[in-house]
Parts: C-alpha cells; sequence; structure tokens
C-alpha cells in the first residue's frame, strides 16, 4: 500500500485502526512506519483521503519545497492504491461459474491437485486472513500466516496445522490466486486472488450469513413489533430472506 517492504526491523507503526470521533465520524487510519493514512468523510458529502509523512526519507524523498511536485505525485499514489483496492471490495459481485471453475480439479504432472469449494472452512480462513493489507508490503510467510490464523480464529496448532497451511497454499498457487514475493518464500494474493477471497468472503457473510440466521432464530410476534422504519426495513429483508429460502427449499 504504502510502497514500504516489510522486515523485522520496520520501524514506526504498522497498523490500521477504525477510529469514531467526537462529531460521529468515522475515520480509518493505516499507519506505516511515520506515514499515516487518513479516510474520512467530509460535509456528509465527500470521502476525503489524507497521506501525511513526518519523515520523506521512507519513501526515499528530500524534505525541500524544490521536491513538492515530486512528494505529491508519491503520496498521491499511495491514495490511489488505497482507494482502488477499497473499490474493489466494495464492488464484489457473486460470479457462480468462477466457483464453479475453482472447484474442479486442476492437473498437475502425474497428479490433480483438489479444487477449491466454497464450504471449505480451512479455505475461507486462509483467504480472509490474506486479505490484510499488510501482506502487499513484501508477502508474509507461512509461518506467519499460521500464527495470524491461529489468532484470528482461536485455534490450536494441532488444530491447523503449518503442513495443513503450506499444503493449502498449494493449492491457491496452482489456481493462480497466490503469488510469491520475488524469490523469497513469502507470499501474497495476485489479482483475481484478491476478487476470489473477497467473493468467498462477502459470500458467507452476505449471503451464508443472513440465511442461517433465518432459519434458527425466532420470528418475534407481529403484536409486539415497534413501529419504527427501520424495524419495517428488517422485517421487508427478512421476509424476501425467506422468499430464497422457500425457493432454494422447492
Amino acid at each position: 500500500m504504502f510502497g514500504f517492504r516489510l522486515h523485522k526491523r520496520i520501524r514506526g507503526k504498522l497498523a490500521t485502526v477504525l477510529e469514531r470521533m467526537e462529531h460521529g465520524h468515522h475515520v480509518l487510519r493505516a499507519c506505516a512506519k511515520t506515514a499515516v493514512l487518513r479516510m474520512y468523510e467530509k460535509f456528509s458529502t465527500f470521502l476525503r483521503l489524507e497521506v501525511l509523512s513526518n519523515n520523506l526519507h521512507d519513501f526515499g524523498l528530500k524534505k525541500s519545497l524544490d521536491n513538492l511536485e515530486t512528494v505529491r505525485q508519491t503520496l498521491a499514489a499511495v491514495a490511489d492504491r488505497f482507494a482502488a483496492f477499497e473499490a474493489q471490495a466494495l464492488d464484489v459481485h457473486v460470479d457462480f461459474p468462477l466457483f464453479e471453475r475453482l472447484a474442479l480439479p486442476i492437473p498437475s504432472g502425474n497428479t490433480k491437485i483438489p479444487g477449491i469449494k466454497i464450504h471449505d472452512t480451512r479455505m475461507l480462513r486462509l483467504l480472509e486472513v490474506l486479505l490484510h493489507r499488510g501482506t502487499q508490503l513484501g508477502g508474509w510467510r507461512s509461518r506467519q500466516i499460521h500464527q495470524a490464523i491461529l489468532s484470528a480464529f482461536q485455534l490450536t496448532p494441532e488444530n491447523y496445522t503449518l503442513t495443513q497451511l503450506r499444503y493449502d497454499l498449494g493449492k491457491l498457487k496452482t489456481h493462480a490466486l497466490l503469488e510469491r514475493d520475488s524469490s523469497r518464500y513469502a507470499y501474497r494474493l495476485t489479482d483475481k486472488g484478491t476478487r476470489v477471497a473477497l467473493m468467498f468472503t462477502f459470500f458467507h457473510q452476505r449471503v451464508c450469513g443472513p440465511l442461517a440466521n433465518s432459519l434458527f432464530h425466532r420470528k418475534p410476534t407481529p403484536g409486539h413489533t415497534p413501529a419504527s422504519k427501520l424495524q419495517a426495513a428488517y422485517e421487508k429483508a427478512d421476509a424476501s430472506i425467506q422468499q430464497v429460502i422457500d425457493l432454494l427449499a422447492a
């Protein structure tokens, strides 16, 4: 995102924080070294991106008015990369033919690499972790990815071993969803991999989640329903989901 290579001796911050300010607006901050990118709402109309740097040497630049245009172009490129990923994440459409192609095995020498199924929990967890933008700085090694999965989903090394992770990474590489960072054994998602990871994640969150919620939660009593626009909109959405369930059952 910022163009830095991630290594063990990196100084400064490396984090993404969502803050809610006193005036009610949310501010998303992405920090790397001494640079920070802020995204927030402006006048209830504009979505504003700001890139700040307290040490231009992080970008290989000099602090001088003569270099002002170079600084502007470099920081604008950071904002463009950030906005491009945000746009990609917000514009995700379910592509069922792509799901079908990913589910098919791929020949590799004398063997076949199994396909990637939408209900594969292990693969879903891996793709969700790989969406972390820290992987784009310099790629993550398999041990870093393994530790991130264990921490994010409260797993133990016995539940998900490093050998299982390497097998799953191999499947992603065969399907052209993962690439290595030059000659290092560090991995990042390809453009296709980012698209697939977003589809898998949002499919479970937006489709499977609401379906399961409508299936297993008790419906409220109609006589005790609050007369509010929010409740009316929720009931309308719930009725639409129930129609989808009825069609699937048929």
